[in-house]
């Protein structure tokens, strides 16, 4: 069942149920296992620190991306990253050559407020979250209209956020440290990186 994010200046939906439980946890084990995990250093505020999560980036050879002070050159596909993509890429009816993966290990691992926007996702980019593991609460804010209520998703083991339109230009979003116990989470976004030219440089 898909669910209608009530928002403006954007276009959201969920669905809690994407994947099935078994489909869902054999992902999960295999990504745990056997995906390229790194904890990059990023800037941040003009100092470079431990990013508070690890991270993987995969896709296309030319799909080279850039955030947070980082150049990621991705890895080559993994068949079960392939086959999803095409999954993603059918349900949806648009193109993806990437998926930049965060492990979440625990409560204290976390996202800031951020928005999917840099130059080479081009104006408008369609990001597809598929949400592996224990449950993150999932948070967005209007970057400008401050009486904008704010979201609170939770998303579960199996679940896909679709988030397009202007989504990324008006709000941001992030996953907050919790001291409730939970275990580890996967979230994987897949996305178009337009810039391939960038990455010839």
């Amino acid at each position: 069942m898909e669910t209608v994010i009530p928002i403006v200046d954007g276009d959201c939906r969920l669905l809690e149920q994407f994947l099935t439980q078994g489909e869902a946890n054999r992902l999960l084990d295999e990504l745990l296992e056997n995906a390229a995990w790194q904890q990059p250093e990023i800037t941040l505020y003009g100092r470079k620190v431990k990013s508070p999560r690890l991270a993987a980036w995969y896709g296309d050879p030319q799909a080279v991306y850039r955030y947070s002070g980082l150049v990621n050159r991705p890895s080559p596909w993994l068949s079960s990253l392939l086959e999803l993509r095409y999954r993603l890429e059918a349900f949806i009816g648009c193109r993806f050559n990437s998926v930049l993966m965060n492990q979440y290990r625990d409560g204290a691992d976390s996202m800031g407020w951020h928005a999917d926007d840099e130059p080479e996702l081009g104006p408008d980019p369609v990001i597809a979250s598929v949400s592996l593991g224990s449950s993150r609460h999932f948070l967005m804010k209007h970057r400008k209209h401050r009486a904008e209520p704010s979201v609170k998703l939770s998303l579960h083991h199996g679940s896909l956020l679709i988030m397009g339109g202007t989504t990324q230009q008006h709000w941001k979003h992030s996953i907050s440290k919790t001291k409730s116990a939970v275990g580890k989470r996967i979230n994987l976004t897949y996305r178009l990186i337009r810039g391939d030219e960038l990455g010839a440089k």
